[in-house]
């Protein structure tokens, strides 16, 4: 490792943990997904509810979320960027920490989205009900895959539909390991991902994240409190935000996401290098969303992506081990993802992955993982650098 080894171990993660039950879930509110979460992530660190005097989370209110869990905390976070949010809050979250605002950190997302009783339209004053939606923008699968036309314009269709294909069978093995994964016992292979039916051209079924009832919880806090916490701590190297559109017809680039800006800084805040890791977590709302963050972080030029990802490079088994939990594809996504990420990468470093645990080339559990979430319509990053030892 580089001079990350030297880097202070100040904040720490120490409770990572899911929602009771996810998948279709029609009896539980998206409060109970973050209630159980919460709960089951205070058990894994140790915690008691008490001890918790921050709170943040993103998509429903911190003073319905502080009410539910009973809660009354000294510092709230309400950022709400999308899906890369919670990755986000973990920046916030140690922020604060260090300003003296609070010392013990619950960031926590539920989200009933499969069986959600209702849905709130959108404000039609806002630009995306004005400019996009009537003119059949309507939804995500839409807009990325506008995103990932222009992409195969660029670099060819069937070079791009290669690397999504490899993403997406590569997913569902992990996902295969992972016993909480919905497409546990549904294996794939690249005839099955090219017989899927279509959704939104270019993508199939397949390309495009499931849609579930789950919750996520992460506890963050002071090296001080990690040394009485219960599990070994996963320490905050480093960590780097940002977004430059809100609407997809005005993306500065289709073919180029943010991560470009906020992986770079994370990296050097660390101080490592892509060298250094052991493991990748990337938000994969869909495949072309993974293909245009390995690019945006450095680990492969534009356009290179399905070369990079090629031969099952990334399945499990393979040298460049990404998105072990089966992902969004294949794993759990209820409308908001970025938290999961945190807590699949937390379990890898602290060797609790079962049959999916990832193993470093030198011997025993990866030591360093990068978390990249993305958020709206290709919009947002937030990129943290994770790391035990």
């Amino acid at each position: 490792m580089t001079s990350s080894s030297n880097r202070e171990r100040d904040i720490a993660i120490v409770g990572v943990a899911e929602s009771d039950e996810m998948g279709t879930v029609p009896n539980k509110s998206s409060l109970q997904h973050h209630a159980e979460a919460a709960w089951n992530a205070l058990d894994d660190a140790g915690l008691a509810k008490s001890d918790i005097n921050g709170l943040l989370t993103a998509g429903f209110s911190t003073l319905a979320t502080a009410e539910y869990l009973g809660i009354q905390p000294g510092f709230t976070d309400n950022t709400s960027v999308g899906g890369s949010s919670f990755v986000i809050h973990i920046a916030h979250a140690a922020a604060a920490i260090r300003a003296g605002y609070c010392d013990t950190v619950l960031i926590t997302h539920g989200q009933a989205g499969r069986s959600t009783r209702a849905r709130i339209p959108a404000d039609p004053n806002l630009p995306v009900a004005q400019y996009e939606a009537p003119y059949g923008l309507v939804g995500q699968p839409i807009n990325y895959s506008m995103a990932c036309t222009r992409y195969m314009h660029e670099y060819g269709e069937d070079h791009t539909r290669q690397g999504m294909a490899e993403i997406a069978v590569s997913t569902r093995k992990w996902a295969n390991l992972n016993p909480k994964a919905v497409m546990h016992d549904t294996p794939m292979s690249f005839d099955d991902y090219h017989d899927s039916r279509w959704v939104s051209w270019p993508f199939h079924l397949v390309d495009c994240c499931l849609v579930t009832d789950s919750g996520a919880a992460i506890i963050v806090t002071t090296a001080e409190k990690a040394a009485s916490c219960r599990k070994q701590p996963v320490w905050v190297l480093g960590a780097a935000e940002a977004h430059d559109h809100n609407l997809i017809s005005t993306m500065p680039n289709y073919t180029s996401l943010i991560a470009r800006e906020s992986g770079p800084k994370a990296l050097a805040r660390a101080g490592i290098t892509h060298g250094d890791i052991d493991l990748t977590m990337i938000y994969d709302s869909f495949t072309y969303t993974v293909m245009l963050t390995l690019e945006g972080l450095g680990f492969c030029g534009p356009g290179e992506a399905p070369d990079f990802v090629a031969g099952q490079r990334t399945a499990p088994g393979g040298d460049f081990p990404l998105n072990t939990s089966g992902g969004g594809l294949s794993y759990t996504h209820p409308g908001m993802y970025g938290s999961f990420l945190l807590v699949e990468a937390a379990r890898q470093l602290r060797g609790e992955a079962g049959d999916r645990q990832v193993t470093r080339k030198s011997g025993g559990n990866p030591q360093v993982s990068i978390v990249n979430g993305t958020g709206g319509s290709l919009s947002s990053t937030g990129t943290v650098v994770l790391a035990t030892g």
